[in-house]
């Protein structure tokens, strides 16, 4: 697919939506193929044509302003240093309706309760490998899959408690691009946008009736407690890398949201196979632990011997029974890229449904059929590392050049293994702010699910992500991406 050709319609009048591009190959989340609103934009897309460019710089300035005062920041890497830098915001929200976030919903209770049940099954009975569900070797192979955890007990189950699931919508409708299951980041951004947002737009913002995601860190904090198995009320702690890392701020935003410690791996110790942290005011237990570090550097002792981010023993803790870990260790099994294209039939196969939300075709490039496909085709398809995450490491075909492609066709060659390729998907488009006026840009969503002892929940919305480049379909903020808030309407 060519993203760079020339719009077939264009928006015709005065105002801030002149000259919008239609393209019959995108779904535009504002407009029909005619260049009506569609019913539940009708009344922000008025509001917005009423505004003049003078305006609407003051609402973008608003926005951007708040980032500041706040502080948001993202961390973008290159070859020489880490640059630290605010995340774009975009003011003029992305709307969906009570039905389409049905649907979503739906969707992405199904998918983590298949994959919490996947979860379990390849640490302890391995029934869906002996029955060819997902290749043995793809499992026991995959370098996330962690053989400490086989036949460990997880507390009631829930290996993934917090998820961070990427959609995206073309004109087939909605589909899950992958699953963050590890340590899912991104939901201070969308908290953020949404104040920003409703500080700049309160009125359209109450006449739209938009459903709240200011509770998150309520139902965040009410989860990981459901977790615990203390016969007092469990103390929960989140666990940072520290302040150099790239979402320390959100790890400190949601430790103070929710009234807990923010620990770092300094901060612990364990003691009868117990963890405890140490305060100004002497040791205190820790029974839960919501820990945004990577599996490798948790423990010292078990995983990485030169890891200084964990803590000695912690994985003795948690193996004993005595602390929780949310996400659990060994979770990213399930969402590394080679298992994402098994998802539909372990959804199958574990909960004997249909699969709500569809995912994308998948080329696996260590079938040999598969990276034939890629090799053949690579300048059409996205190709990316099975453990690769920000958007680092990957290839857009057409967007490439002829040596890009060629330096990365031999990287295929030497280990096919560690590489999918899906075809180049036309993302929807959404009206963005851009130097004076409104243009239309890539966009997908990152909802967030929670998974406690015995409920789910699902936050009304998510992290926006933009492509606010100019025909770019690669929406990480690292890779020049922005985000924008989700309005999702009561009815």
């Amino acid at each position: 697919m060519n993203t760079g050709a020339e719009p077939l319609a264009s928006i015709q009048g005065e105002g801030p939506f002149s000259g919008y591009d239609l393209d019959s190959r995108f779904y535009d989340e504002m407009f029909d193929s005619g260049g009506s609103p569609r019913g539940s934009c009708e009344r922000l897309k008025a509001a917005l044509t009423e505004l003049n460019p003078e305006d609407l710089e003051k609402l973008q300035e608003g926005v951007y302003r708040r980032f500041l005062y706040e502080g948001i920041t993202f961390t973008v890497l290159d070859a020489e240093e880490a640059t630290e830098r605010i995340i774009p915001i975009d003011c003029v929200p992305r709307l969906l309706s009570a039905a389409e976030w049905d649907h979503i919903e739906r969707g992405l209770k199904q998918r983590l309760a298949a994959l919490n049940l996947f979860l379990k099954d390849v640490y302890h009975e391995g029934r869906c490998l002996r029955e060819g569900v997902v290749p043995v070797d793809v499992v026991l192979g995959c370098p996330q899959y962690r053989m400490e955890m086989r036949g460990l007990k997880v507390p009631h189950d829930v290996y993934v408690a917090v998820c961070g699931t990427d959609i995206v919508r073309t004109h087939e409708g909605f589909a899950v691009l992958e699953d963050n299951l590890r340590v899912p980041s991104g939901v201070s951004y969308m908290l953020a946008c949404r104040n920003a947002i409703k500080d700049v737009l309160p009125r359209l913002y109450r006449e739209h009736r938009v459903r709240e995601v200011a509770d998150y860190a309520e139902h965040l904090h009410s989860t990981l407690v459901s977790l615990g198995h203390s016969p007092r009320e469990p103390n929960v702690a989140v666990l940072t890398p520290g302040i150099f890392n790239s979402a320390y701020y959100e790890h400190a935003f949601l430790a103070g949201e929710m009234g807990v410690d923010l620990v770092e791996g300094q901060d612990l110790l364990v003691r009868d196979a117990a963890l405890y942290a140490r305060t100004t005011a002497g040791l205190r237990r820790i029974d839960v632990l919501y820990r945004r570090v990577d599996d490798d550097f948790l423990d010292p002792v078990t995983f990485r011997g030169d890891s200084a981010l964990g803590a000695a023993g912690l994985f003795h803790a948690y193996r004993a029974g005595n602390l929780v870990l949310a996400n659990a260790p060994g979770t990213g099994v399930a969402d590394d890229k080679s298992i994402y294209a098994y998802v539909p039939g372990i959804i199958r196969y574990f909960l004997d449904e249909e699969p709500i939300l569809a995912n994308v075709e998948t080329h696996l490039c260590r079938d040999p059929e598969g990276l034939a496909y890629t090799l053949e085709h690579l300048d059409e398809l996205v190709v990316k590392e099975v453990g690769g995450s920000g958007g680092y490491g990957m290839l857009v075909g057409p967007h490439a050049s002829a040596s890009e492609r060629k330096e990365y066709a031999e990287r295929l060659r030497a280990d096919p293994a560690n590489f999918i390729a899906q075809p180049t998907l036309a993302l929807s488009r959404s009206p963005c702010f851009v130097e004076g006026g409104i243009e239309p840009r890539h966009v997908d969503i990152r909802p967030f699910v929670l998974q406690g002892r015995e409920e789910q929940h699902v936050v009304p919305g998510g992290l926006c992500r933009v492509a606010l480049r100019r025909g770019s379909l690669v929406v990480n903020s690292s890779q020049g991406g922005g985000c924008k808030d989700i309005w999702v309407l009561e009815g």
